[in-house]
């Protein structure tokens, strides 16, 4: 796979409390948005992998709605992850 174990904990670590804290809403996002980028390069050089555009799909809208909660729920949280991931403009 693309993403080893430690590197799963490392960025859980960064996003998350810890390492161990894969639930946070932060570390889900951190981890949806590594997956988007890895996808999107799988289909730059793969256009008609329309199982893996499917999937991208998904993933995008699973990291809307995490990001849509975040929004709801804490403010100063959805524009901190934003500014870190930078996915805004």
């Amino acid at each position: 796979m693309y993403l080893t174990k430690e590197e799963k904990q490392k960025l859980f670590a960064q996003y998350g409390e810890n390492e161990k804290d894969t639930g946070s809403a932060e570390g889900q996002i951190a981890l949806f948005t590594k997956r988007i980028a890895h996808i999107s390069a799988h289909l730059k050089s793969n256009q008609k992998d329309f199982n893996s555009e499917r999937s991208l799909v998904h993933l995008v809208g699973k990291r809307r709605r995490l990001l849509d909660y975040l929004k709801k729920k804490d403010i100063t949280r959805y524009r901190a992850i934003i500014k870190d991931l930078g996915l805004r403009k």
